[in-house]
């Protein structure tokens, strides 16, 4: 007896000891948090608030909300932070279907596919959120960082997007849109706006994709894409090696893109510092030097050729001086010879026969004119030819929630 009564008196002190250990009771405060999270999800209703504490909190399945009018806080983007590493079920980390939802000061981190897609729905703000793949870039990656989609009022700010396989902050087939004071780094596209009306993309840092900023048209989607100012940003050395997955629309970016225009029309980029981007500053492309014109099904609304692109008042240095691709490196060769830098400006050539206003305007800054329709054949350097002027784009009009928001 006197045995058992000692081996029980030592199972009860080793019991204790173990409940005292430094980190246990806050690892079951932790697991508390996360269950807890998962529950206020499920049960939200219209204007409930969501705090989040700091912490690193940890799920093996995605989140999603469904209930209009909810915001989500946490306690900044480096202190509340929550995991999906190991990811076993769920598209994305964080999925809402909601309109009036707000997200800000928290972090979503390692998500097996999209960290967090907001769709469908009016009046979205998202602010101070950082995305990020841990491991760095990778095609494994989730593909978009912030994905807002088919959103019509959405206000994405002082956010960063890190190492996403497709685009770092993505709006797409959306309308009314501000994307500002954002940082994008080590995504294959930093910032990209798809068959989306009426952006203004502004005071943001693209720097280190593959791509930093891109405005593209893709011609199975039938929102038609128009309307987009790209001003004010830093768009620097975006000579991320392209790690796309293989046929994904961005994986044909070449590495050293600044700024991207694809079959989009009404695009105004001004007063931007674009430089160090070894291919190009600025790229002008239509679908069929993309490609995308005969990989994909086609809306009836699709229009492949770009129209009224208008370029003036950047600064842009140290530019082209290394173009990727076996393509664009013959160009070089043949327009500037083996050490020349491309000019600031490349446009495949294109051009809408139907068209009434121009291709481009620029306020005298080189354009090489690929002549892709021609295979090539006779690539030159024009400067004149582009030498004219478009009226400049309207602000964007946000509304709803979101009406009183500070304009540039």
């Amino acid at each position: 007896m006197k045995t058992w009564a000692t081996l029980s008196a030592i199972s009860a002190l080793a019991l204790v000891a173990a409940c005292n250990k430094p980190g246990a009771s806050s690892d079951t405060a932790t697991k508390e948090i996360e269950t807890k999270l998962q529950q206020q999800l499920l049960d939200a209703k219209p204007g409930d608030v969501i705090d989040i504490p700091a912490g690193t909190f940890h799920f093996d399945r995605s989140l999603s909300l469904d209930v209009d009018g909810v915001t989500i806080k946490g306690a900044g983007m480096d202190k509340t932070i929550l995991s999906f590493k190991g990811q076993k079920a769920g598209a994305e980390g964080l999925l809402v279907n909601a309109s009036n939802f707000t997200i800000q000061d928290l972090a979503i981190e390692d998500s097996k596919g999209d960290a967090l897609k907001v769709n469908e729905g009016e009046n979205v703000i998202i602010r101070r959120v950082r995305t990020e793949w841990t491991g760095g870039p990778s095609t494994s990656n989730g593909a978009y960082g912030l994905y807002p989609v088919q959103i019509k009022n959405v206000l994405i700010e002082d956010s960063v997007a890190i190492a996403a396989a497709d685009a770092g902050i993505y709006v797409g087939q959306s309308e009314n849109i501000v994307v500002r004071r954002n940082k994008a780094s080590k995504n294959v596209a930093g910032i990209e706006i798809e068959n989306s009306q009426h952006a203004d993309v502004y005071d943001n840092i693209a720097e280190g994709n593959t791509g930093g900023i891109l405005v593209f048209n893709m011609p199975q989607l039938t929102k038609v894409g128009q309307g987009t100012r790209v001003f004010r940003n830093k768009v620097i050395a975006n000579n991320e090696p392209n790690f796309g997955a293989k046929g994904s629309a961005v994986g044909n970016v070449p590495a050293g893109s600044g700024v991207v225009i694809n079959a989009n029309d009404d695009v105004e980029i001004f007063d931007n510092d674009i430089t160090g981007n070894d291919t190009s500053a600025v790229i002008v492309s239509s679908g069929f030097s993309s490609g995308f014109n005969d990989k994909y099904p086609h809306a009836a609304t699709f229009d492949p050729y770009p129209e009224g692109i208008y370029v003036h008042g950047n600064r842009m240095s140290g530019n082209g001086n290394s173009p990727d691709g076996v393509q664009l490196k013959a160009l070089r060769l043949a327009v500037v010879g083996l050490t020349g830098p491309l000019p600031e400006i490349l446009w495949d050539g294109f051009r809408n026969p139907k068209a009434t206003v121009p291709v481009l305007c620029t306020d005298g800054v080189p354009v090489l004119n690929a002549d892709m329709p021609n295979k090539s054949k006779n690539p030159r350097i024009d400067t004149k030819s582009f030498v004219c002027t478009l009226p400049a784009l309207p602000a964007v009009a946000l509304t709803g929630i979101l009406v009183d928001a500070p304009k540039p």
